[in-house]
């Protein structure tokens, strides 16, 4: 008898270069989007914008609401963090210096200059005008601002009625950013259900949804919103506005998501794994939810996500073109309507470069971010 000699079994080399099999589809969607870096400091920017959405009141320093006459066009103030005394010894003190208007007298145009007799001590964590932490906390809190609730300081300058512009761009973004995500939705219900319908069902459905669609795309977008917005009453209280001219918004977001889903839906049904769930038994609902929809759940994201910026964009426009939403609703859109003439932009340059440098950044990073879940959404992306 000879014993025989068995080696012990090798261990797999880690190459460093291989994928685990066990990652499902999401994950390894998660895996690509990170290697996307320009999209995942988007998902950054992203967050931090719908963080200022949530806690305005917090982060603004001032009430956008509040008029001053002493402020009427007043320019950014800057922040300063050392003081001298009569001796001229300097002391460290995070603080900015008041100013006063001055009026010419032979042409009456307004300018403001520094006050260096006054400065207004500034802080964290400071006491300022009462709102409530999600509409359901009252508090006094805000994070950054004059440590003297009556001093008033603006970081971004004032518009023509004395209010803080930067307290106003914070507020706007609740109501700018939401539309967009509720814009969002309407067209994810509309799109995917039409959508599923056409490319399902075929035949004459098909035939309805689409010739709707293509009648729809093949209306003016500009004279469609400005009809529908003129409906609007001017009675409505603000709240009513802001849902009808959401919906308005997104009455044309939804046609290129339900063309997508009916493409999808065409080249699904006929596969082996749609014919099979068939004959276990499946009704058409079940076929459509448990397995025609999660196949290409995260190409309807990256869509949906690219839909965001377009719906901001159309609040904007209808804002700025008077047929949205109107003052005292602050978005975006009614902040640039304060820089429509050019008196305006002459004499202050920040109501148009404010709100219009957080459009900029909000449509780029959404884009970005769109572009970086479409790359990691598709199979076939390298």
């Amino acid at each position: 008898m000879t014993a025989t000699h068995t080696s012990p079994p090798v261990p797999p080399q880690d190459t460093g270069n291989a994928v685990p099999v066990l990652l499902g589809p999401w994950q390894l969607t998660w895996r690509k989007f990170r290697r996307h870096r320009v999209a995942y400091y988007s998902l950054w920017v992203v967050g931090l914008i719908y963080v200022m959405a949530l806690f305005g009141d917090f982060l603004s320093p001032e009430d956008p609401t509040d008029t001053n006459r002493r402020g009427l066009f007043a320019p950014p103030q800057g922040i300063y963090f050392f003081v001298e005394d009569e001796n001229g010894d300097r002391s460290f003190l995070l603080h900015g210096k008041a100013m006063r208007q001055k009026i010419d007298q032979t042409t009456m145009r307004r300018s403001y200059v520094v006050d260096p007799r006054r400065v207004i001590p500034l802080g964290f964590f400071v006491e300022g005008y009462e709102y409530e932490i999600l509409g359901l906390i009252p508090s006094k809190t805000h994070l950054f601002g004059p440590k003297d609730p009556d001093d008033v300081i603006y970081f971004l300058g004032a518009d023509r009625l004395g209010r803080d512009v930067l307290s106003r761009i914070i507020a706007g973004t609740n109501i700018s950013m939401s539309i967009g995500l509720i814009g969002v939705l309407v067209s994810l219900v509309v799109g995917v259900s039409l959508g599923g319908l056409s490319g399902y069902y075929g035949g004459w459905v098909d035939n309805v949804i689409q010739r709707l669609i293509e009648f729809i795309r093949s209306i003016p977008t500009i004279p469609l919103w400005m009809g529908l917005a003129a409906a609007i009453p001017l009675g409505w209280p603000p709240l009513r506005t802001y849902f009808i001219v959401t919906l308005i918004v997104s009455m044309i977001g939804w046609t290129s998501l339900a063309r997508e889903v009916r493409g999808k839906f065409l080249s699904l049904r006929s596969e082996d794994f749609i014919t099979a769930a068939r004959l276990d038994g499946l009704s058409d609902w079940e076929v459509i939810r448990k397995h025609m929809v999660p196949s290409f759940s995260s190409h309807i994201i990256a869509s949906l996500t690219l839909a965001v910026p377009l719906m901001i964009l159309a609040e904007t426009s209808l804002s700025f073109l008077g047929i949205g939403l109107q003052p005292p609703i602050i978005s975006w859109g009614t902040l640039l309507k304060e820089a429509q003439n050019i008196r305006s932009i002459i004499e202050a340059p920040w109501l148009l470069i404010g709100p219009g440098t957080m459009i900029v950044i909000a449509v780029l990073a959404l884009n970005f971010l769109g572009d970086g879940l479409r790359d990691a959404a598709d199979p076939h992306a390298h």
